[in-house]
């Protein structure tokens, strides 16, 4: 039976719906109030910023005769709001639906789902930071207040998900991903990298960090990627800690292999200024310092249409308005993007993201 077929026939709506209701509400009033710019950017897209590690929605776009354009479905507002950014805009926040392929049977994943994004110029992540804090805490003091109109309790500033009890109130737990190596796993980070400098020096040998994964057991071979062979540590060893922990955990300062679009620190290359943030196991945001560097933008753009080709992903046109903003000039800025459905799992004390959906894509699937 499909979703809508199984709301037709309740009486009324499930709690998580004016959950939602509330969250959204609060996000954009949280925003407004500190004079952020809403901005609303196209789903429908004719090219990408070219990530290896997700599958895209292809289509096709017809005009008057039927000569067709391939378009792709967007998988982040990011490019766009930064071409916004580029153009002078300032600070300014979008929720919007995304669409990633391939998403379907995990407990934390729908292909189409509801993203936050936010973007403060002149700013550093730690503002970001900050700004997750009070928003979390504004959405948990509204979710008290309105919900009590409605005779459904709720307890502000603190969280039970899954048995876990967190308390939300600042300030949050903040650890560095070397720190949580050395904490977890008993690794020092310098055992699985080159710290000398230099043009010469190859910071992230696989051959190293291979050597240290064999000796506590993992099956890995020469044909794994540094990065793939630390992901299995991190998350057989690290992720399963900070589900553990009773305050909301703030992960910074990732291997620069898994940069992404985040810049990397000057006073130590092996390093991105990026930051993921969890809640009771779940990874609710992945933010960063924005990389404003044209060239290196493009070289990092170049070596994941590689990757997408080697792996055999949906091949995507590369957002090259995204390039030529950033040419123009980037200003700095730091950002973040949130699951608005994990958010709302989350506050819902739900198992599994189709329990807070209306129309949950895993029914498709009977899942």
């Amino acid at each position: 039976m499909q979703n809508q077929e199984k709301i037709h026939h309740k009486k009324s709506l499930p709690r998580s719906f004016y959950i939602r209701e509330i969250v959204l509400q609060s996000i954009r009033s949280f925003f407004l109030d500190r004079n952020f710019h809403e901005v609303e950017t196209p789903i429908l897209l004719p090219s990408l910023i070219p990530e290896s590690y997700l599958d895209v929605f292809e289509t096709k776009l017809y005009d008057r005769r039927k000569k067709s354009k391939k378009l792709y479905l967007s998988t982040s507002p990011e490019a766009s709001i930064k071409k916004l950014l580029s153009a002078g805009l300032g600070n300014c926040f979008e929720i919007t639906k995304s669409f990633r392929n391939s998403e379907t049977t995990s407990r934390y994943h729908n292909c189409e789902f509801t993203i936050l994004e936010w973007y403060r110029v002149n700013a550093d992540y730690r503002q970001i930071m900050k700004d997750c804090e009070k928003l979390l805490l504004h959405i948990l003091k509204n979710i008290d207040d309105k919900l009590k109109s409605k005779n459904i309790e709720y307890k502000a500033k603190k969280i039970t998900y899954q048995n876990h009890i967190i308390d939300i109130s600042s300030p949050w737990k903040k650890i560095s991903m070397k720190q949580a190596l050395e904490k977890y796993c008993q690794i020092s980070f310098d055992h699985i990298t080159d710290n000398r400098f230099s043009k010469y020096t190859r910071l992230f040998n696989p051959y190293k960090i291979r050597k240290v994964a064999q000796s506590k057991g993992y099956n890995v071979s020469a044909t794994n990627s540094w990065e793939e062979i630390f992901n299995q540590i991190f998350l057989n060893e690290i992720e399963p800690h900070l589900a553990q922990e009773t305050k909301p955990v703030i992960l910074y300062d990732y291997p620069s292999p898994m940069a992404a679009l985040a810049k990397i620190k000057k006073n130590d290359p092996r390093f991105a200024e990026r930051f993921e943030i969890y809640i009771a196991g779940l990874e609710i945001g992945d933010g960063c310092n924005e990389l404003t560097n044209y060239w290196e933008q493009k070289k990092r753009f170049s070596a994941e249409m590689r990757l997408i080709k080697q792996k055999g992903k949906t091949a995507r046109n590369m957002d090259q308005d995204f390039l030529k903003a950033m040419k123009i000039g980037l200003p700095d800025c730091t950002g973040i993007a949130v699951g608005v459905d994990r958010l709302v799992m989350l506050l819902s004390n739900a198992k599994t993201i189709g329990d807070i959906l209306l129309f949950p894509q895993t029914d498709l699937f009977g899942v």
